[in-house]
């Protein structure tokens, strides 16, 4: 993409109602524009970043064995006064009546909705397991909406349902999609640190909530510092195999990680105390295991292999697909503006032209971008005819991970730039050198 034919509506300065890093450096790199308390728009250069994350989720979740469809966002009440929710959820849940006075709300959360689903087309134990998931908008009506995406009302998120037999396979559906999770923050370039946590409205017993440690986080956390230390990495983890996925969960969740929800002080206390932490955590997702809760309520049974009827065991899952580009921004920023991680990055690459109008410097710019996007890479070309410091300061506040800069006094040495934004290293080299370095990064992620 060239920046002239591009719309990145960039602030200079910073927004007066932007609190948090976040919502500062979403709103001055014209990713968002609230459009009312807690409810933005999404321009282009957030909107890439959204679906480079929704892409990541839904790759996870089908090598996790796991199926997608779409909910609708309005779903009528009568759902949810089957399950005893409806009237128990409190005012987070807009309640509006459609034109014939029949009362519909825009969905929280889709328990009701799926268990629906289910009853209506599976009745034997010979189609479970069964895993289905949607990335749908959801709205909840926030008392105190603030902190941009970190905490508004509109928000996109990854919902996900299992279906089993016994409560033995449905807590293989929880670690397994314990491992997903896992592997899905790591390639978004996080640590989110699976935590005991508490139910809230959607219930049952089994529940962790994922936190990214960031100053800014609304959860105080505590934590043993050993568990910074793991990481799932590139191991290869067969979904299927119980014990695997049960080895894996234990790994992340036996070190004490807990939300001030759930803390336990004196759990806490039996940690050698240099490595008992405490600190600030945003949540980006959690994981439930609420057995029979809705099934039981909604009739949600199977046929048994001896020919009986039983409720099937439910759990949920959730990511929050919007809230993380906050989470990786609190994550990842310095003082000019975002630093993406590869995986999420709106443009792989910017390309930056000292001297737009050279004939020289705007051919090696063109061979440059022309190359990059054979390689099957997006690239950002800022060809506006502007000062150098205004170009490089845009590019910073953006904050794509690479950056070539071509000017004529490195092309008569035959070199241009390669800058990385994370470290602020960079070194000379030919145009194909750097190109090569660039898809050579992609290609290993």
């Amino acid at each position: 993409m060239r920046l002239t034919r591009y719309f990145l509506p960039v602030l200079k300065e910073n927004p007066a109602e932007a609190q948090i890093v976040s919502h500062r450096y979403m709103l001055r790199a014209g990713m968002i524009k609230q459009q009312a308390a807690g409810i933005y728009s999404w321009l282009p250069l957030g909107f890439k970043v959204l679906k480079r994350i929704e892409e990541i989720v839904h790759e996870e979740q089908a090598r996790a064995g796991h199926i997608p469809l779409l909910m609708p966002t309005l779903q009528p009440a009568d759902l949810w006064r089957e399950s005893g929710r409806y009237d128990d959820y409190g005012q987070e849940m807009l309640r509006i009546k459609d034109r014939q006075g029949r009362d519909m709300l825009y969905g929280p959360t889709n328990e009701e909705m799926i268990t629906d689903i289910f009853r209506a087309h599976v009745g034997s134990y010979k189609d479970l397991p069964l895993t289905l998931y949607h990335i749908q908008w959801k709205f909840r009506d926030e008392m105190r909406p603030r902190f941009g995406v970190m905490r508004g009302r509109e928000f996109l998120m990854k919902d996900g349902y299992n279906f089993d037999l016994t409560k033995e396979d449905a807590l293989h559906a929880y670690n397994r999609h314990l491992v997903s999770y896992l592997r899905t923050y790591e390639r978004m370039g996080l640590q989110a640190i699976p935590m005991r946590a508490d139910s809230g409205p959607i219930g049952g017993d089994d529940t962790h909530e994922f936190l990214v440690l960031a100053e800014t986080g609304e959860s105080e956390v505590f934590y043993d510092s050993a568990v910074t230390d793991i990481s799932l990495g590139a191991r290869d983890i067969a979904y299927d195999d119980k014990a695997q996925c049960q080895a894996v969960m234990e790994e992340f969740t036996s070190l004490y990680a807990r939300t001030d929800e759930t803390h336990d002080e004196a759990a806490f206390n039996a940690i050698p105390e240099e490595r008992r932490k405490s600190a600030r955590g945003i949540e980006v997702g959690q994981i439930f295991y609420f057995g029979t809760k809705y099934s039981d309520a909604m009739g949600a049974n199977v046929v048994t292999p001896d020919g009986g009827k039983v409720p099937v065991h439910m759990g949920s899952h959730g990511i929050g697909v919007s809230r993380l580009l906050g989470a990786i921004i609190e994550a990842s920023h310095d003082e000019k503006g975002i630093i993406w991680p590869e995986g999420v990055t709106p443009f792989h690459c910017g390309i930056v032209n000292l001297k737009q109008g050279d004939a020289d410097v705007d051919g090696a710019c063109e061979g440059i971008y022309k190359a990059l996007k054979k390689a099957g890479l997006d690239p950002l070309y800022d060809d506006r005819d502007d000062r150098a410091g205004a170009k490089f300061a845009t590019m910073d506040l953006i904050g794509l991970p690479w950056r070539i800069t071509v000017g004529p006094r490195g092309l008569k040495n035959g070199v241009v730039e390669l800058t990385s934004r994370r470290t602020g290293e960079s070194v000379e080299m030919t145009a194909e050198a750097a190109v090569a370095r660039v898809v050579a990064i992609y290609a290993g992620l």
